[in-house]
């Protein structure tokens, strides 16, 4: 078998989002002919709260190598920074003892896409970047001159060309993730690139059920209907939901028997008052009569046991194209309908579509937000009679073929045999 490397700093038990992707890919690479080994960041220098059941969805035989931290001090909280001397230590000694074929990293923490370069540079070892989210990027609050925002788009366009000099590959998400980069680094058109989306999971559902997992979060209602959204806010969904917002508030008698619980949007992942919604819904008169806000993270099992329990899923995406969320899948698994305001070009369009899960008000980013606000009572008395008439058994499981972790990885696979091979 060929062996890949991949360092990221974060893994289970860390319950932030971006876990999933590189422990899918380890899941699924050995069927395609690929042994990983992941290099991380020993949990205990994790600032978020622990999931430990993330861990029983680990392969028994996938080896995991750790390394120690610097605590955080000061405003230095990055942990790929904190470890970055020990992750590159770490590798090195990995890459000069074993025979790797490839060096993957998954992006953020940003400053990690660096060891690569560094990496390749020490043992000669091919080295690819995953963008998770995109490193060079603007946003609200960039155009502040010495403003966090504003240092932070500097220092990345100061450092994601230096990062990504030397890689033999470029993947992402999306498209929209990665071809910038390209754009900006003409040296680059000739590497191997390839996009490959957030993939689901069928065995993720059934061990909620093996886990014998309760809900805590709310009940189900016999006279409400109860939309669910679970996930980190975006910056630029705040705009999309102000409209939709002041949609329900010029109809609100449609929304009498309907409760949306947003789950995880908080500002930080452990903050219990770092609300995100709650002002927003205040404005316009929503707050805990049909909009509902719980701003910490809570673990991904958990979330999955919550999805089972509502009626729907309320899918937001960005102003941006190349925004997918990752969550329109474990709705097609968890078989509920999905109700989403999306970009026209996220992908996320198609997969709802063509799986027959659900319905979609589409707009074309920050020029269209009228519409959002013109269209969405319509779109959700259309969705609620699509509700009535839901039967998850009739989903089209076929269009969902090509969004499951093991197809992915195969995607993934397809672009690693290339690059080793040249």
């Amino acid at each position: 078998m060929k062996r890949i490397l991949i360092l990221y700093p974060h893994f289970p038990p860390s319950n932030l989002a971006g876990v999933h992707r590189p422990r899918l890919f380890a899941q699924h690479l050995p069927e395609f002919g690929w042994e990983p080994v992941i290099l991380t960041v020993d949990e205990k220098f994790y600032e978020e709260k622990p999931d430990h059941n993330l861990v029983k969805l680990l392969p028994k035989s996938l080896r995991i190598e750790k390394v120690n931290a610097f605590n955080r001090k000061g405003p230095i909280g990055d942990i790929g920074l904190r470890a970055f001397y020990q992750l590159y230590k770490k590798a090195k000694n990995l890459i000069d003892k074993e025979n790797f074929d490839f060096l993957y990293i998954p992006i953020p923490s940003f400053y990690c896409a660096l060891l690569g370069r560094l990496l390749n540079k020490s043992t000669g070892i091919k080295y690819g970047i995953d963008y998770i989210d995109p490193w060079v990027h603007h946003f609200p609050g960039s155009d502040k001159k010495w403003s966090r925002h504003w240092f932070s788009t500097k220092l990345a366009k100061m450092l994601e060309p230096i990062a990504v000099k030397s890689a033999s590959l470029i993947t992402g998400v999306a498209e929209g993730y990665y071809l910038p980069v390209i754009d900006r680094n003409p040296h680059l058109q000739k590497i191997v690139t390839g996009a490959m989306p957030y993939g689901g999971e069928k065995e993720d559902h059934a061990a909620v059920e093996m886990l014998n997992l309760k809900p805590y979060l709310f009940e189900k209602k016999k006279n409400k209907l109860i939309f669910v959204y679970a996930g980190a806010m975006l910056p630029k969904a705040y705009q999309p939901l102000e409209e939709i917002f002041k949609a329900i508030q010029s109809n609100i008698e449609q929304y009498t028997s309907i409760e949306f619980h947003f789950i995880g949007t908080g500002k930080s992942p452990n903050d219990h008052n770092g609300y995100n919604i709650k002002a927003l819904s205040e404005k316009y008169g929503l707050w805990h009569t049909l909009v509902f806000e719980y701003p910490v993270r809570i673990p991904y099992l958990d979330v999955l046991i919550h999805l089972n329990i509502a009626d729907a899923v309320f899918v937001l995406g960005s102003t941006e194209p190349h925004y997918t969320p990752s969550k329109v899948y474990q709705a097609v698994l968890a078989g509920k309908a999905v109700l989403a305001v999306l970009h026209k070009d996220s992908t996320a369009v198609k997969v709802i579509k063509s799986s027959n899960t659900g319905q979609v008000l589409s707009f074309d980013g920050s020029s269209e937000l009228d519409k959002i606000r013109q269209e969405f009572n319509q779109e959700f008395s259309d969705f609620s009679v699509f509700l009535a008439k839901f039967d998850s058994s009739n989903l089209n499981q076929s269009a969902f073929d090509n969004y499951s972790a093991k197809h992915v990885t195969g995607l993934l696979v397809d672009l690693l045999n290339k690059v080793v091979s040249d």
